[in-house]
């Protein structure tokens, strides 16, 4: 039997891919051309400029890749480090367990700090760990900013501070893929030396294109790999191809030409909004979710206030009640999709992405979906709390500063 046509639109409710903005997806909408042609740096060029801008950077390089955030990972230590070289992380969630996965099958030393998921990176134990290294063995300090398993954001701020602290001349890395373009981020302040982002995220596009900025720094680090025996392996993620072609607005290889038309537009967005503002959305849309997930009497997968991310909300289902029925039944009666648990959460967590290109009409349905489903599925709420309790907090806390 075939299935039946559900009407309306899918409401995509998850931490990524998010809600693509219809001007951005008509200007996709674009013919093949040359990418070799003497019009294509009229695109590309501009784009390494304005794409730092979100980065908080003046003074990093931007490299852009058709891949998702998982490839720019295996670019940031594959340009930068060398078989054995030893890198600090902290692990809270399945994408910083991930990132530490991929650092181990490269062939890295990764000295693992456990956390309790539900907090994030720890800039104390961080500082405390550089202070040991006397011997600056240490090459690099890996840190997810936003952990979508969790909802949790750590301070990267914290973690540069730490870093400064203990003196050690460690790089610093950081995945932004869920929080670049909707979270405050600061490359050069923070002197971040490889941050990463992805396209489908806050950048409001498909899959497909992964972004880098790069400092000064890092880029001194690749050079010093050149030659050497223990180098990691790259050749489709070597950003010395890239150094050769990008200056004249060209790839070294065939670019995602629908995804690069897509990040103009895309920019063009943020930047009309004001980064400032897409800032502040983010964190009142954060706080309403919150609202709502404390008017229903349950908890967030964030152990504490200072952890809450403003771009997901993992929330704890009731003891006995398994998430993915949750999940599933929004999905199949009222056409919502909603975050799954990963790993350690997986069944006791349901997610609600508040990420990218949507207001407070559009989290309210989210809320009332997830409400809904909450009910079917035996979850002892009052009817329209949550909406009550999100809507009381939009009225009063306008998205826009300005």
């Amino acid at each position: 039997m075939a299935a039946t046509r559900r009407p309306g639109r899918n409401h995509l409710f998850v931490p990524g891919p998010t809600n693509i903005p219809d001007r951005v997806m008509r200007a996709m909408m674009v013919q093949s051309e040359d990418h070799r042609s003497v019009d294509f740096p009229s695109l590309t060029k501009p784009l390494f400029e304005d794409t730092k801008k979100v980065f908080g950077s003046t003074e990093g390089t931007i490299f852009l890749f058709p891949a998702s955030g998982t490839g720019i990972w295996e670019s940031a230590l594959t340009n930068t480090l060398a078989r054995g070289d030893k890198v600090l992380t902290a692990r809270y969630g399945q994408f910083s367990h991930l990132w530490i996965d991929m650092a181990q099958r490269l062939g890295l030393d990764v000295i693992v700090q456990e956390e309790e998921w539900g907090t994030g990176a720890k800039a104390d134990k961080i500082e405390e760990a550089l202070r040991a290294d006397k011997d600056h063995q240490i090459k690099a300090v890996m840190v997810v900013h936003n952990e979508t398993a969790t909802g949790v954001t750590s301070n990267i701020g914290a973690v540069r501070k730490a870093i400064d602290a203990a003196g050690h001349p460690a790089m610093l890395f950081v995945d932004g893929v869920s929080s670049i373009g909707s979270l405050p981020f600061y490359a050069d302040e923070w002197k971040v030396d490889c941050a990463i982002a992805g396209s489908q995220k806050g950048l409001m596009l498909p899959a497909g294109l992964g972004v880098i900025c790069v400092s000064q720094k890092a880029l001194k680090a690749a050079e010093g790999q050149s030659g050497r025996n223990d180098r990691l392996a790259r050749v489709y993620f070597d950003w010395e191809d890239h150094k050769k072609q990008n200056p004249a607005g060209y790839f070294p290889y065939t670019p995602p030409l629908p995804l690069l038309y897509g990040l103009r537009e895309a920019l063009a967005c943020l930047f009309e909004e004001g980064l400032e503002n897409v800032y502040h959305r983010h964190a009142v849309l954060g706080e309403a979710t919150r609202q709502a997930v404390a008017a229903w009497g349950l908890k967030t997968c964030a152990k504490s206030p200072e952890w809450n991310s403003d771009t997901v909300t993992a929330i704890l289902a009731p003891e006995g009640v398994d998430a993915a029925k949750i999940i599933k039944h929004a999905y199949v009666r009222y056409n919502l999709a909603l975050g799954a648990g990963l790993s350690q959460v997986a069944g006791k967590v349901f997610r609600i992405g508040h990420v990218g290109d949507l207001n407070e009409l559009s989290l309210l349905g989210a809320i009332a979906g997830a409400e809904m489903s909450l009910l079917d599925n035996g979850v002892k709420v009052t009817p329209g709390s949550g909406v009550a309790a999100a809507s009381s907090y939009l009225r009063e806390n306008p998205l826009s500063k300005s």
